[in-house]
């Protein structure tokens, strides 16, 4: 799978390939030239409401990638993301300290499960 995913405080890399922030606020601290990033998606983060309910509690976690791949339906930066994905690796940056239950991670479940079922969207 081309998808991966990065914290955007992490050093950029050559093996990133296209650089996506899928963040709804810019990272705090973080200049554009040293984020490097080259397509904010402001489109695919989850809600304000999905995001404050889910606070990367990783009891809320699959209720929470459920209630986010409604939202992604019919989005059609998703749909781009894919088409991205098919020319090259892409790295899903996020700046959550949380790692492993953050938004980044919940979009690539998605896209993973979307590539198995060949589902056109999620």
């Amino acid at each position: 799978m081309p998808f991966r995913t990065k914290r955007v405080y992490d050093p950029p890399s050559p093996e990133d390939g296209l650089r996506v922030l899928v963040d709804r606020i810019w990272p705090r601290g973080l200049s554009k030239e040293k984020a490097r990033v080259d397509w904010w998606a402001k489109e695919l983060p989850p809600s304000n409401a999905l995001r404050r309910w889910f606070a990367h509690d990783p009891g809320k976690y699959l209720e929470f990638l459920r209630r986010y791949r409604e939202e992604l339906k019919g989005n059609p930066a998703l749909a781009r993301l894919q088409a991205l994905g098919k020319e090259g690796t892409v790295t899903l940056l996020f700046g959550a300290k949380e790692t492993r239950y953050n938004n980044a991670q919940a979009l690539l479940a998605i896209l993973k499960e979307e590539s198995l079922t060949g589902g056109g969207e999620a």
